[in-house]
């Protein structure tokens, strides 16, 4: 088998075809996935499995699904499936699900993503853990394995996304989607038409191969055409979705890129509009923008750490109607929780229909301060590094929720450790973008 220590990550698993995830490791997984799922609750009886476009994906998930069977669950396939509507497929079957993608990761990944019925999630502290550990030392059959039945959900999906807002307060937006051969080339034309927008789609073609861009906007790179597009074709916003389609990246109508930062400082305000003094979670690295604009719309604003498994835990603790992270995942109560750049690019649209103004208009009160980025640097002791940078900085206010953040008053950043290779990754925020310069700098040489 695989080495399966390599493959798990922090919130999923994901490795290179066939090197470093096969079907061999497949099959182990999902015996062990569904003897977690039996042992945590004997009443559940299937799980719900989908996968993206990327072509190791048919073989892999034949093979995972012979190991859920194995155990005695049945297996409800989607099929094609995009992440977030494996998440509400999971919600409104009140099934554990898995998802075979590599999210934005290049052509030869392949990956899973899992959570437990009701779209609960799993993470290494949360069951990966005992996944893996089950997978590497097998599960003893059922007497009777389960069977597999086929289910499209898309139309299901499609009416649950437009749920979230008014249709009828649209107005005719001129939009530009790029779904970079991905899996929004499936779920995107569904959400759209019955929306009265005028809408084109570049690089619809599922095509796991990524022929045109990788499918990461997070690299600004890879946002050229889309932002091409919106200026050649006077778009009034572009959308550009990730490889699985569960986030979404904003370019306004001059084609300058909008943060997630930004994006969920402006669903939170929408959110607040129609929850009115609501919780809103937002994760450390995001601008001081969030919690500012949750503060003044009237809402309660939480701080948590990054990462999905630890900010859908804290919405079901808390309430809390919605939650953003500076990545680009949005996640919503209604949802079952779980993220969708789907229902957020449609909140998006219904707050820009009712501005009556430009997306850079919207997006404007909200762009209060300039940001780094996140800024990767390999250390050979990422405690000691820390603990300098902390030292170097005794009068500032500091907290270590997740990895060392210090504010300044001014300007403050957060340093965080890799949980898989050497690096520390820093994300700074200041007034103007001199300010940013010199203190990026000035924490570095901290580091060294």
């Amino acid at each position: 088998m695989a080495d399966l220590d390599a493959i798990f990550k922090a919130y999923d698993i994901r490795g290179i075809y066939p090197d470093q995830i096969d079907t061999e490791a497949a099959r182990g997984i999902g015996a062990g996935f569904a003897a977690l799922m039996k042992a945590e609750d004997p009443d559940i009886s299937e799980v719900v499995v989908g996968r993206d476009m990327r072509p190791s994906g048919v073989e892999l998930v034949e093979a995972f699904i012979q190991g859920v069977t194995s155990v005695g669950l049945d297996v409800v396939s989607l099929g094609l499936a995009s992440t977030d509507m494996v998440y509400f497929a999971a919600g409104s079957l009140d099934a554990p699900g898995a998802v075979f993608t590599a999210s934005h990761n290049p052509a030869q990944y392949n990956g899973i993503k899992m959570c437990r019925s009701g779209a609960r999630p799993i993470g290494e502290e949360s069951g990966l853990a005992e996944i893996k550990a089950s997978a590497k030392a097998g599960v003893a059959p059922a007497r009777t394995p389960g069977t597999v039945t086929e289910r499209d959900l898309l139309g299901a999906f499609a009416d649950h996304v437009r749920s979230f807002i008014d249709v009828d307060a649209l107005r005719p937006l001129k939009i530009v989607a790029d779904t970079a051969n991905g899996m929004g080339g499936l779920v995107v034309p569904a959400v759209f038409s019955e929306l009265p927008v005028e809408l084109e789609i570049m690089y619809e073609e599922l095509d796991g191969t990524f022929p045109n861009h990788p499918a990461d906007p997070l690299n600004m790179d890879n946002l050229a055409d889309l932002r091409a597009r919106v200026l050649a074709t006077q778009a009034d916003i572009g959308l550009a979705f990730d490889g699985d389609a569960d986030r979404v990246f904003l370019v306004d109508e001059n084609a300058a890129p909008v943060s997630g930062s930004l994006t969920t400082a402006i669903v939170a305000a929408g959110m607040l509009a129609k929850n009115p003094g609501a919780s809103i979670i937002y994760n450390l690295i995001c601008s001081k923008a969030v919690p500012e604009t949750v503060t003044e719309a009237g809402g309660i604003a939480i701080r948590s750490r990054v990462g999905h498994s630890f900010i859908k835990s804290m919405m079901a603790e808390t309430g809390s109607v919605f939650a953003g992270e500076h990545s680009g995942h949005y996640y919503f109560a209604d949802n079952y929780r779980a993220d969708s750049g789907l229902i957020a690019a449609l909140v998006i649209l219904e707050q820009l229909s009712q501005s009556g103004g430009t997306m850079s208009q919207l997006a404007a009160p909200f762009d209060r301060y300039c940001a780094s980025g996140e800024i990767n640097t390999t250390v050979a002791d990422q405690d000691a590094v820390i603990a300098a940078v902390a030292a170097a900085y005794p009068n500032a206010t500091q907290d270590t929720l997740d990895g060392l953040t210090i504010d300044n008053g001014d300007w403050w950043f957060n340093l965080r450790a890799s949980n898989t290779e050497p690096l520390l990754r820093l994300n700074l925020e200041a007034g103007t973008e001199a300010d940013v310069t010199q203190r990026v700098a000035e924490v570095q040489a901290h580091m060294a």
